[in-house]
This record gives C-alpha cells, structure tokens and sequence, in this order.
C-alpha cells in the first residue's frame, strides 16, 4: 500500500515524518533505523517547503526485490531545481537554514540509497531506499 503526503507547508512535513515512522515500524524495521528514516523524509520534504518554493509530494511504499525488503521514498516537488546535485549531495552539515543541499546530503547517510533528479525551472524527485537488516548483521557491525 503506498502513502501518499501532499507537502505546503510544515505541519505536512510533520505528517509525512509521522508516516515514514509508521510505515517503518509496521515493516519490522529496530527503533534506529525507525528514526532514520523519518529523519530523512523531514529533511527532504523541508527542503520543498524552505527551498523549492513549491508544493511537494511524499510517496512511501514497501518494497521487496531479489530476497531484500524495505520501503522506498520518493518526494517530488516542481519547484527551481538543484543547479549542480553533485554539490548538493557533497555539503556537510548546514552552516544556515537556507544551506541547499544540507538535507540530501544527512538524507543520504541516513538511507542505504538516495537518488537525485532535478531539472532547473521544473523540480526535482528524490527516491530514497532502507533495506531491512537481518539480525546477524548488526552482530557483525560491532
């Protein structure tokens, strides 16, 4: 089942965070990567609200492929664009609210994939993936 969020102003991006937290604990997934993955759709559908300019869109939806579950996210927006995505996904952490990019790039290291396209004057889609871990690799992990 997908869930769809429409994004205007920040009490939607509130919602959506709620939903990705949902949807990521009915899944299986542990606490953290609960946390992770809400953290990362706030970030990315705050930036439609503070940088696009635009209405927006947060899609989340389970996914399954060659043995591996997890859900995927997509937000898209028709807002400016990004000029240079590579930038974008490259900034560390913001040193103002109005750094582009701070919220893909902590996106991307919160998510196992994060996929940018933009085209200037015609919005941007974000797609983002987190894989389920099998018990036995966090043991490893540590």
């Amino acid at each position: 089942m997908t869930h769809t969020i429409a994004i205007f102003d920040s009490r939607d991006v509130i919602r959506a965070r709620q939903v990705g937290y949902d949807v990521a604990a009915s899944l299986g997934f542990d606490s953290m990567d609960q946390t992770r993955i809400a953290t990362a759709i706030s970030e990315i559908a705050r930036n439609v609200v503070q940088h696009a300019k635009s209405s927006g869109v947060v899609s989340i939806d389970e996914v399954s492929t060659n043995g591996r579950r997890g859900m995927t996210v997509s937000v898209v927006d028709k807002g400016r664009g990004i000029a240079d995505v590579g930038t974008a996904l490259q900034r560390g952490p913001p040193t103002s609210v109005l750094n582009l990019g701070a919220g893909l790039a902590g996106s991307r290291r919160l998510m196992d994939e994060l996929q940018v396209e933009s085209e200037l004057g015609a919005g941007t889609k974000v797609t983002m993936v987190k894989w389920l871990r099998c018990n036995h690799d966090d043991d490893a992990a540590v």
